[in-house]
């Protein structure tokens, strides 16, 4: 009955199928870069461990933030079947990261070859791009607050434990990183935790925030509920 069970498991989760395509394994120490924007596309990624981070620099220095990379997540998967791929972010391990490198002309292989990992990939892919168009309504639709709020909920169903004062974010962000995810200016971010705090809503535990009132945060962006599956900062 177990060998059944992990069979099963495996044909229900998609990374587990993906990882059945030859590849290898690359270890990368803390701010070591994967890859920059506009390096020729060689490899898809799956992240097996730590933390990497998908940025986009833009002309003022400034960066945008769109994902915080973690166990099981995609990246690189954008040049797909592009005749001259390139890569359009840069993805830098936060901390020490593994990642399973796949050479997209064996991806493309095996991808046309066996159609259960097409599909596979298609649900991986489909999932990743809810979670994006999630991010951009709240972006879009609730101005810098919302951006900021929709971003501490997402760090919370992403690295959030709980604990007596309330959901401790594990992973400690300067407030320049969190204006990064939430496409505004550190200032702003500044005046607006400054809010939270006196409020309430957060405090701060070793440099760490805790959440102490989450609903507050998901009642001012009309949260939907989701789902972590969706809701989060990968």
């Amino acid at each position: 009955m177990r060998l059944n069970t992990k069979r099963r498991d495996c044909v229900d989760n998609p990374i587990t199928q993906l990882y059945s395509i030859p590849g290898r394994n690359i270890f990368l120490r803390t701010n070591e870069y994967l890859f920059h924007e506009g390096d020729a596309a060689k490899y898809f990624y799956i992240v097996r461990s730590g933390q990497i981070g998908i940025l986009k620099y833009v002309g003022t220095g400034r960066s945008l933030a769109l994902r915080l990379a973690a166990r099981d997540s995609i990246i690189g998967e954008l040049p797909l079947y592009e005749e001259a791929p390139a890569y359009i972010f840069n993805a830098i391990a936060y901390t020490a990261s593994e990642v399973y490198a796949i050479e997209f002309p064996t991806l493309t292989y095996y991808l046309e070859q066996r159609s259960e990992l097409a599909i596979a990939l298609l649900k991986v892919i489909g999932a990743h791009m809810r979670k994006q168009h999630s991010k951009f309504r709240d972006l879009v639709l609730y101005g810098k607050k919302g951006a900021l709020y929709s971003t501490l909920i997402r760090l919370a169903n992403s690295y959030g434990r709980e604990t007596p004062e309330g959901i401790l974010l594990t992973v400690p962000l300067t407030n320049q990183e969190l204006a990064s995810y939430s496409a505004t200016a550190r200032e702003n971010v500044n005046r607006m935790l400054t809010e939270l705090r006196k409020d309430g809503i957060i405090k701060y535990q070793d440099h760490c925030i805790v959440i102490r009132d989450l609903g507050a945060l998901k009642r001012f962006i009309q949260c939907e509920n989701c789902g972590r599956e969706i809701c989060n900062i990968e």
